[in-house]
């Protein structure tokens, strides 16, 4: 039965208009559909007896409303401070149908919900959990416990998804992610940035990094992707969850993978002590341009012996910052930094122009010696950088040298290649700098216009160490000869080492023994005293 004729009902028989008005008011109110018919009739059939009983009927349907009003009102209060709520539906008239309606609606919301929370948790491309679901689950694995994250890097990912496109590249990440969690049960296994895996443990540092050792070695074995066998090879750095937030572990481990690869390391802990306070770092970054301006930057050299002809032939120019509150600053944290925040282009200008300024200076006190200068990857990928090399050439007053590392070609391989045969045209002699612990492999030296390879110094701290280094020395030494280019051996401290790169054909040798770097004016002394050419090593 529809609402407007029960409330006519209840009223029929009272005597007074006041109360069967109040009644038909309170059914139009609640939006009651009264046809206009009905309406009269209530108001016509209205007598004299039973005003009390249809004031009171009136009075009790109108609680009634009221209270599953109340009811609707505060679910719908509840339902948008966030919290699940459902209403009773009674009844088949209009509120009846308002609170079927607003189930129907709160479900929705809920699923609604549930489905975007799961989405903020899951990288859209891959569908692990992400950075905000790792730092979740390290948030409380950390108010329980020990806890840790690994940052595990795919090496060469930017290459390896432009060979296979960014569809089976997620598809790659997805199974390394689960070849990974199946060697690190109860870990979370997600996806933290582009080419990084990472996995919390809820475990001391220990423990996680014997994990990350089986889990690197499990990356090893090729993987099916689209029925081809993929190979990658991955780092990783730890990070134990401390004071600092979840977001800042991630970070530190992220950071910890950039000193592995440093370290040429597979896996490192994180050190703070190495990687500073990067407020400070920014504070340096700024204040280095001021610095070269202000006359901070100097340069000391390290003589360059030739073996053969027994005396200093060449010297490296190496970067010095004197700080004026922080003192001597050690040229692999303001070097590294200044590549990474794009100042190394002109530190490097400084540098050069210096080494040329002490060339000339060597020049008028007879002594014409090479310069060597070492030159960072982004440098000599700047084409504007190689366009000036025959005006470089020109200006020097003697030969002028770089120096490149062997990961600082491998960056940009073909275009390291073109930028160091245009500058060996210009006249400008090329370095490759570590050689023995990068990527270079023989075709690619054969195509490089280097006339020096250069040895990393841990080759000659080991070769008394046994037969195997100095078997490696020789082959790379005769292997160089081969190839038309001179060797030189760094770090060479003993009189023993000496002896047997001499024995091996080495070219030249640089380290301790010969003399340690120096600023000008105690290299010509040196010079002068023909330390170098009196002395006789081995």
């Amino acid at each position: 039965m529809r609402l407007a004729p029960r409330l006519a009902m209840l009223s029929a028989g009272a005597v007074g208009t006041l109360a069967a008005a109040s009644a038909l008011a309170l059914a139009l109110a609640l939006g009651a559909k009264v046809p206009p018919a009905e309406g009269l009739g209530v108001v016509v059939g209205l007598g004299a007896a039973g005003t009390m009983a249809a004031a009171a009927g009136a009075w009790m349907l109108g609680r009634r409303m009221a209270r599953r009003l109340a009811g609707l009102d505060a679910a719908a209060q509840a339902l948008a401070r966030g919290e699940a709520t459902k209403l009773d539906v009674a009844g088949e008239d209009e509120i009846g149908a308002l609170a079927g309606s607003f189930n129907c609606m709160a479900t929705a919301v809920s699923e609604r919900e549930q489905r975007l929370r799961r989405l903020a948790l899951a990288d859209p491309d891959t569908e692990l959990p992400n950075r905000l679901a790792l730092e979740r689950r390290l948030a409380e694995a950390a108010a329980a416990g020990p806890a840790v994250v690994a940052a595990v890097a795919i090496d060469r990912f930017e290459e390896l998804r432009g060979a296979i496109g960014d569809g089976l590249a997620a598809t790659l990440m997805r199974a390394l992610a689960r070849r990974l969690a199946d060697h690190a049960p109860g870990a979370l296994v997600g996806h933290s940035s582009a080419d990084t895996l990472a996995a919390v443990f809820a475990a001391d540092l220990d423990a996680a990094r014997a994990a990350v050792g089986e889990m690197l070695s499990a990356l090893a074995a090729p993987i099916q992707i689209a029925g081809a066998a993929v190979q990658v090879s991955a780092t990783a750095g730890l990070a134990a969850a401390g004071a600092g937030t979840p977001g800042a572990t991630l970070r530190e481990a992220a950071a910890a993978v950039a000193q592995a690869r440093a370290a040429r390391q597979s896996l490192a802990v994180f050190d703070a002590a190495a990687y500073g306070d990067p407020a400070q770092h920014l504070a340096l970054m700024g204040e280095m341009l001021d610095a070269i301006d202000a006359g901070q930057i100097a340069l000391h050299h390290q003589p360059k012996y030739d073996i053969r002809q027994g005396r200093v032939v060449a010297v490296e120019a190496l970067v010095r910052w004197t700080h004026p509150k922080r003192g001597l600053l050690a040229p692999d944290v303001f070097i590294r930094l200044a590549e990474q925040t794009g100042h190394i282009g002109a530190l490097t200008e400084c540098v050069l122009a210096a080494a040329m300024d002490d060339q000339r200076a060597l020049a008028r006190s007879g002594h014409q010696l090479e310069m060597s200068v070492n030159l960072s990857g982004r440098v000599l990928a700047d084409p504007a950088f190689v366009a000036r090399a025959p005006d470089l050439a020109a200006r020097a007053d003697g030969r002028l040298c770089f120096e490149v590392t062997e990961a600082a070609l491998a960056e940009d391989p073909d275009r390291a290649l073109a930028h160091v045969e245009r500058l060996a045209e210009a006249g400008l002699g090329i370095t490759i700098d570590d050689y023995g612990l990068g990527p270079s492999s023989l075709a690619r030296l054969r195509q490089l216009r280097a006339e020096e390879l250069k040895l990393d110094k841990s080759f000659a701290l080991a070769l008394a160490d046994g037969r195997k280094d100095a078997l490696i020395v020789r082959s790379t030494i005769d292997l160089a000869h081969g190839l038309g280019s001179k060797v030189t051996a760094k770090g060479v401290e003993t009189n023993e080492a000496f002896a047997l790169l001499a024995g091996m054909g080495c070219d030249f040798a640089q380290g301790f023994l010969i003399e340690r770097p120096m600023p000008l004016a105690e290299l010509l002394s040196f010079l002068k005293e023909d330390r170098g050419g009196r002395r006789r090593f081995g």
